[in-house]
């Protein structure tokens, strides 16, 4: 059965008028007289019955319509329902980011989005190490640096900003560095790089130009978590993004140093593979990322 034609059936038995129900679906009465004629001759009865001044269902069509009134109302529900979850956050996505900054700023965010999004689950993946995102089926991870992959589309976020930060206890026992060449007489907590296996290098400003400080200390971690427990223990100095350190900044817990020095910056991404790039459910997680501050 043409399910098209029925539709347009019921929509004469509303109207009870070829010239308003083709007004209302956008067709000819030609057109529309000759769907219905074809459904007739497909099911071998007659469905109108016409006369000069309107339209009436004959017996049969009173049946059909009664029938596949209710069936064709369902079918248009499923299909706006079909529609709605094309355009709503569903499904499963699986994401990748930097360890510190996924317990600092991406938990409440994907905490929000599935609060928000019943039918939405994520699964986080809070790792230093650099992950896969083909091979490991991710739907996007972030990514700090320049991203330099041509097949991967990076959506540039808000940089992220280095702190040089010390507890008051440690400052009080080994005093307070003032310019680069102090941090050579104290204790600076350090972190590895996983890829390169070097220890990360700090930045500063120095007389407006960029200025990468090797330096030394007796602690070095493998993930910044770590490196934020042994700052606020008063083992040392540390450098960390501002993101993983302003409540215990604004708590007084720790202390800025070397603040003439600051303004370096490190490029913060969210990258997916093209075809990602009309997911609603990777765009909802992209704009609730895209209104939080760090």
């Amino acid at each position: 059965m043409d399910l098209n034609a029925l539709r347009l059936l019921v929509r004469v038995a509303e109207t009870r008028s070829f010239t308003r129900a083709a007004g209302d679906l956008g067709l000819t009465q030609s057109g529309l007289s000759r769907a219905i004629a074809r459904l007739e001759q497909q099911l071998g009865v007659r469905l109108l019955q016409r006369n000069t001044r309107s339209v009436s269902l004959t017996p049969d069509g009173q049946v059909l319509v009664d029938r596949a009134g209710p069936l064709l109302a369902e079918l248009a529900h499923t299909e706006h329902l079909l529609l709605d979850r094309r355009d709503s956050p569903t499904g499963a996505l699986k994401i990748s980011t930097p360890s510190l900054f996924g317990r600092k700023v991406v938990m409440p965010v994907i905490g929000e989005l599935t609060t928000r999004y019943r039918e939405l689950s994520i699964e986080a993946v809070m790792t230093d190490r650099v992950v896969d995102i083909i091979d490991e089926g991710f739907d996007a991870v972030l990514r700090t640096g320049v991203i330099n992959d041509q097949r991967l589309i990076a959506r540039p976020l808000a940089p992220l900003r280095w702190v040089t930060v010390a507890a008051p206890a440690y400052l009080q026992r080994h005093g307070t560095p003032r310019q680069l060449a102090d941090l050579q007489q104290h204790n600076c907590l350090t972190v590895r790089n996983l890829r390169s296996g070097r220890l990360v290098d700090w930045q500063f400003m120095d007389q407006g130009k960029p200025l990468d400080l090797t330096v030394q200390g007796r602690l070095i971690f493998d993930i910044g978590d770590a490196l934020v427990d042994a700052v606020l223990g008063g083992f040392g100095i540390a450098q960390l993004m501002e993101f993983a350190v302003r409540d215990a900044l604004d708590a007084g817990h720790l202390v800025p140093i070397l603040q003439t020095h600051d303004g370096r910056c490190r490029e913060l991404s969210l990258v997916y593979p093209p075809s990602r790039q009309c997911s609603p459910k990777l765009n909802a997680f992209a704009d609730a990322l895209g209104q939080v501050s760090w």
